[in-house]
């Protein structure tokens, strides 16, 4: 894993993101609304929440992404989210204790064995009615999803019930998420606590911290979302019936010796 002050090289970088060097010094123009939405999210939250829709899209522009502060507020408005700002007759200090944020482990360890480390990451997902959201777990060591959900807001339910299905049939030594309020919340750490799994967290703004989760992402919406092109709920819970169990099970990842995650998480 990656201590959270090396300097990545561009080099390291398409190594770790399996692409060429010349995509990723290629200017990318974003046209896919659920793209921009997933990277307004990770700003959002390496601001604490705090950014509003003019500071997501200056941040983006400087990351090289051509958006305009239209587009982004209005993929805001759609995903439920706001910056912090003054506003007539409301408190703007929030009295609540804020949850705990735990330490990243996964910066100096080797994982060698199954369920040793689970990671998790929510994805927005854009259809002709609205953003859906799609939560997996997964075994680091493996790739092997061991659940998921799909929902329609940025709940807690949904976080807890794909938890509670992956810990029906296996536990691991540590579970690491982002720092989102659905993972840092006292129901979601309970769950945890409660089994004696250590609780590791990425640091704000490091995407290569949960790097095997964004490759999930970014397999799904390549060989899935922009190959079936689902307009609505039922073909799009139908496309991720179907894509699940054949990515544990028949999708041939070249990092595991070209063998499926369901070979290598139930062998190790």
């Amino acid at each position: 894993m990656f201590d959270p002050s090396e300097q990545i090289s561009i080099r390291k970088q398409a190594r770790l993101l399996e692409v060429s060097r010349s995509q990723l010094y290629y200017q990318q123009v974003i046209v896919d609304d659920s793209e921009v939405a997933n990277l307004i999210r990770d700003i959002y939250l390496a601001s604490d929440c705090r950014y509003g829709y003019r500071k997501i899209t200056a941040a983006l522009k400087i990351a090289g992404e051509l958006v305009n502060k239209k587009r982004v507020l209005r993929l805001m408005q759609e995903m439920g989210i706001e910056g912090i700002y003054p506003r007539k007759g409301v408190k703007t200090t929030i009295s609540n204790k804020k949850h705990n944020i735990y330490p990243y482990l996964l910066a100096n360890i080797d994982i060698t064995e199954s369920n040793q480390v689970w990671a998790t990451d929510i994805t927005y997902i854009k259809l002709r009615e609205g953003f859906m959201y799609f939560v997996a777990i997964m075994d680091l060591y493996s790739r092997y999803i061991i659940s998921y959900d799909l929902f329609h807001s940025l709940d807690l339910s949904s976080c807890l019930f794909a938890l509670r299905s992956a810990l029906n049939q296996g536990q691991p030594k540590i579970f690491n998420s982002d720092q989102g309020c659905q993972f840092t919340s006292n129901e979601f750490v309970s769950e945890l606590k409660a089994r004696e799994i250590a609780i590791s967290m990425d640091h704000k703004g490091r995407c290569f911290d949960n790097i095997l989760v964004e490759r999930l992402w970014r397999t799904l919406k390549q060989e899935v979302i922009y190959y079936y092109r689902p307009e609505d709920i039922t073909t799009l819970e139908k496309c991720l019936q179907d894509f699940v169990p054949w990515y544990n099970n028949h999708r041939l990842h070249q990092s595991l010796g070209y063998n499926t995650p369901a070979s290598f998480y139930y062998a190790g």
